[in-house]
């Protein structure tokens, strides 16, 4: 039976991709301090540090690849309606080939005006004095602590007309994005995927909690979804 499906995704996600994330290290991403190079106070203090670390992101990504995870779920758009939210800022979902996906936190692959709503593709390096066409200074297009999150509304909603909710990869500790979970219908599966899961199925009786990481866990998760459809 064709189900609604909606996925969100976080850092285990991609690790392994090879990406790591702040969340893997003490508040360290790649050996700096989240608040130095993800935020409006970072970028303000020392602009380019921040911009060079983005550089480094998105080099970083051009030489990742989608994994077994990214691709199972890819693979399930082809049985049931799949809605992918991410925390993630990479493009692996997409060049694993799914179709549906709402980035909450921006993308590497986008940059925006500082001073405006223009957002534009970009792969190669961003240095200070790339300016939008009115002539401000163009930054990551990527939420930092401290912003608001536009797409958090529309992410609610999809949430909101899922059949089955996977979550797979993130602590769901980071708000507002781990909010997301009681958007969810009453009643409906939800399947946690993690490692090092700290979800309780107290919190949820329709939780079935799968330590597992992405790659390994989500093509088995998927057979089954696409076999039982629960």
């Amino acid at each position: 039976m064709h189900k609604r499906i909606v996925v969100l995704t976080g850092a285990g996600m991609s690790a392994d991709s090879g990406l790591r994330t702040f969340r893997d290290a003490d508040g360290l991403w790649e050996g700096h301090d989240v608040m130095e190079v993800a935020s409006p106070h970072g970028f303000a203090r020392n602009p380019e540090l921040v911009l060079d670390f983005y550089n480094q992101r998105r080099k970083q990504l051009l030489e990742a690849s989608p994994n077994a995870g990214h691709q199972a779920l890819a693979k399930l758009e082809q049985y049931h309606s799949v809605s992918i939210i991410t925390q993630n800022v990479d493009d692996l979902h997409e060049r694993a080939g799914s179709k549906d996906v709402l980035h909450l936190h921006g993308e590497l692959f986008k940059v925006r005006s500082t001073r405006g709503p223009e957002v534009m593709e970009w792969r190669k390096d961003l240095l200070l004095g790339d300016l939008c066409s009115d002539g401000f200074q163009l930054r990551p297009d990527i939420v930092w602590f401290g912003e608001e999150v536009p797409l958090l509304p529309k992410a609610a909603e999809i949430t909101n007309s899922a059949d089955i909710l996977l979550i797979i990869g993130t602590s769901m500790q980071v708000y507002p994005a781990a909010s997301l979970v009681h958007y969810a219908p009453p009643g409906i599966p939800i399947f946690f995927m993690d490692p090092k899961p700290n979800m309780s199925s107290s919190n949820f009786s329709n939780l079935e909690i799968i330590p597992e990481r992405a790659a390994v866990g989500v093509p088995t998760l998927v057979e089954r979804l696409i076999d039982t459809g629960t």
